[in-house]
């Protein structure tokens, strides 16, 4: 037993890396060698809702571990549109969660990220927006977005969801364009990225969108709840911390409700479905858009129920909601201060008896620089660019942990 004067010792935080499988561009070898020792992946063949059976998770589990890594989390299991909605078949695909988290655990895999966006999951209107540097990266810009929703998809009553000035440069940059950028465009935004559920096509769309046309934030977020308060018992039950990604970007798009953008969600969410396996995916990016967040300020009010992170960063730009993906470092996530307080919140744990230390984290949406561009990747999951993110957070975190931790 730890005496009064002894200090706890902390662990690193865990380095993870996300690897999209077999036929993910970068090895598991090359991953190895970046120096994260988890893998965050998923079975991404088993269709959405469809439970996951025991037999693939090991054999998915065995092929990292092969390789000298850790299946440290899972990200994601898809939420099912009916559940999101409420309706339809949601009481079948909940039993199907249920037992996905149940064989996860069988499995020795405890922590899941999941999100509650509907109809899209993460959204960007470019990727290949060239930096200062010559290197490329993501970017969101809502001219781009606005004429897309008014002018290619034509939603009713999408120009009120815009400025003047934003609809004004919208139409402007339409008829400008020429049918391959509007293709382009419109790939981009409904042909899903990586990890997204599904993709689209136009008419396809439309009618999800409009499955959704009674459903606002209030009603979604209740449905959110419903959904948590069915399966975080079994989650307590089985030892696996259920971890929501917060919706990227933090702010309604096509019209659709947008419930887990804000700390007000946060807070709201742990409010209601009150035990320590609901529980949060803690983005720097996706929150830093926001910039009214406090994000180390939020990592101090909701650490203890921070299960998973995601550190990158993205700089806000000017006149509007747009952002591009910015170095890890730099932009406007004030990357240091949020390192801070999660080694503080490892500090804290410690002190309170808790085991689980070692809070995973893995870099994410690196840049497109060096060799990256000889070689074909998932946009923003590239080798070069993520391993430049993990290595300066790395040091990072070394130098803030020395100065925290050795007086």
């Amino acid at each position: 037993m730890m005496s009064k004067s002894q200090k706890p010792i902390l662990p690193a935080l865990e380095q993870t890396w996300r690897w999209y499988g077999p036929g993910d561009p970068v090895s598991l070898k090359e991953i190895k060698q970046t120096g994260a020792t988890g893998i965050v992946s998923a079975l991404h063949h088993i269709p959405n809702g469809e439970p996951w059976p025991v037999a693939a998770i090991a054999s998915h589990k065995e092929k990292i571990e092969s390789a000298g890594l850790r299946w440290s989390v899972v990200e994601s299991i898809p939420v099912h549109e009916d559940i999101k909605r409420g309706s339809g078949h949601a009481k079948k695909w909940i039993e199907y969660y249920k037992t996905s988290i149940r064989n996860l655990a069988a499995c020795g895999v405890n922590i899941v990220c999941y999100n509650f966006m509907p109809v899209l999951d993460w959204t960007r209107t470019d990727l290949n927006f060239e930096l200062p540097d010559g290197s490329t990266g993501l970017r969101f810009d809502e001219v781009s977005l606005a004429m897309f929703d008014c002018f290619v998809l034509k939603r009713e009553g999408a120009e009120s969801d815009y400025w003047e000035t934003v609809m004004m440069q919208a139409k402007q940059r339409f008829g400008e364009s020429s049918a391959g950028h509007t293709e382009e465009l419109t790939n981009t935004i409904l042909a899903g990225l990586p990890g997204s559920e599904e993709g689209y096509t136009l008419d396809s769309f439309k009618e999800k969108l409009d499955s959704y046309r009674e459903i606002d934030s209030k009603t979604l977020k209740e449905n959110l709840y419903s959904f948590l308060n069915e399966i975080a018992p079994v989650a307590e039950e089985v030892d696996v911390k259920l971890a929501i990604h917060p919706d990227d970007p933090p702010f309604s798009l096509f019209g659709l409700p947008r419930v887990v953008s804000t700390a007000r969600d946060i807070a709201d969410l742990f409010e209601k479905v009150d035990t320590p396996a609901c529980g949060l995916t803690f983005c720097t990016g996706s929150f830093g858009v926001r910039e009214e967040l406090d994000l180390a300020g939020m990592v101090r009010k909701f650490g203890n129920r921070i299960h998973f992170v995601h550190l990158r960063s993205v700089q806000r730009e000017s006149g509007g909601r747009s952002f591009h993906e910015a170095n890890h470092l730099e932009g406007s996530a004030e990357m240091a201060n949020v390192m801070k307080e999660l080694i503080l919140e490892q500090k804290r744990r410690a002190e309170s008896g808790r085991d689980d230390l070692q809070i995973p984290f893995r870099p994410d949406h690196g840049h497109r620089m060096l060799t990256d561009f000889n070689a074909t990747f998932n946009p923003g999951y590239t080798l070069i660019g993520r391993m430049r993110g993990l290595a300066e957070l790395r040091g990072l975190e070394a130098g803030l942990r020395h100065l925290l931790l050795s007086g």
